[in-house]
């Protein structure tokens, strides 16, 4: 552990790329808001807290949690005492999960997991994190063993108690397979009004199994995913943009700015305007946000 927060130390504020393909590496105090990709997060210094939906949850030292689908998150990281808090990530491929499952006994069984989770992370995985980071320093060896010790990292994954996270990545038949056409689109729409019986034709399902299937797989219903899509962005755009709260507002999609100011502070605790100046007064640049909504 010490010699992977040693390598991680060189990271970013934001999520840095390490030269090794889908491997990123985080050093940051603060603000830990954003719409995350499916992937595999691993802590190793520092804490986090997280709320998906209406799931509550802490990440400490050497441990991880998998995320299958893109979900919208709020919270905060905390350094341990004067070090900072220090992750790694891994962005899941179906493809390559897909091709270790069918490799390994009993991997064609559907995964029906609900929620998000947190695990300690064994010795061994630990180990083959170091290794995959140790590549950072041997750009001639990545292109060979850094696919091998993926398949080793989803490995470990696998057989331990977040395994069915990772087969519904790959599965065709899982409930992530089956919502992710509205996931999707709702991600790539979310300005627009959302009506429940089209997003369960999209899918095949009727409105109350599409209802079901979309909140075990997010911790949400369709609508409170879509509200906090608009309001990651619109706190973006109020970090990084100079367009007043009312035009932020109608721009992801809501009409009545006062019901945007409503819902902007009871997610994130202050109104628009406030929010903003105490984040612009703390972090001038954008690069010491670890702000990523899409």
């Amino acid at each position: 552990m010490d010699e992977l927060r040693g390598i991680v130390m060189r990271a970013g504020s934001r999520w840095t790329d390490t030269g090794i393909p889908r491997v990123q590496m985080v050093r940051s105090e603060g603000c830990a808001d954003q719409v995350y990709e499916p992937m595999l997060h691993l802590v190793l210094q520092g804490s986090k807290s997280l709320s998906i939906g209406e799931q509550n949850l802490r990440f400490d030292e050497a441990r991880y949690f998998v995320v299958p689908v893109h979900v919208p998150a709020t919270g905060e990281v905390q350094p341990d005492g004067a070090a900072p808090y220090l992750a790694v990530s891994l962005k899941l491929d179906p493809t390559i999960i897909a091709s270790l499952m069918a490799e390994m006994h009993g991997a064609g069984t559907t995964p029906h997991p609900t929620g998000f989770a947190v695990s300690a992370a064994t010795p061994e995985l630990i180990d083959a994190w170091l290794r995959m980071m140790r590549l950072i320093d041997r750009p001639n060896e990545a292109p060979i063993l850094a696919a091998m010790i993926e398949r080793e990292i989803l490995f470990r994954v696998l057989i331990g108690p977040q395994g069915d996270k990772l087969r519904e990545v790959a599965c065709a038949d899982s409930r992530l397979a089956q919502v992710r056409p509205a996931i999707d689109w709702i991600r790539d729409n979310f300005a627009e009004p959302i009506h429940a019986e089209p997003l369960a034709g999209m899918v095949g399902m009727s409105v109350a199994a599409f209802y079901r299937h979309f909140k075990a797989v997010t911790s949400m219903a369709p609508i409170q995913y879509r509200k906090r899509l608009r309001l990651l962005k619109a706190r973006r755009l109020l970090l990084f943009e100079t367009h007043d709260v009312g035009k932020i507002a109608y721009a992801v999609g809501y009409e009545s700015a006062s019901q945007f100011s409503r819902e902007y502070a009871r997610m994130f605790g202050l109104p628009p305007g406030r929010d903003a100046a105490r984040f612009k007064i703390a972090l001038p640049a954008e690069d010491d946000v670890l702000l990523a909504a899409e």
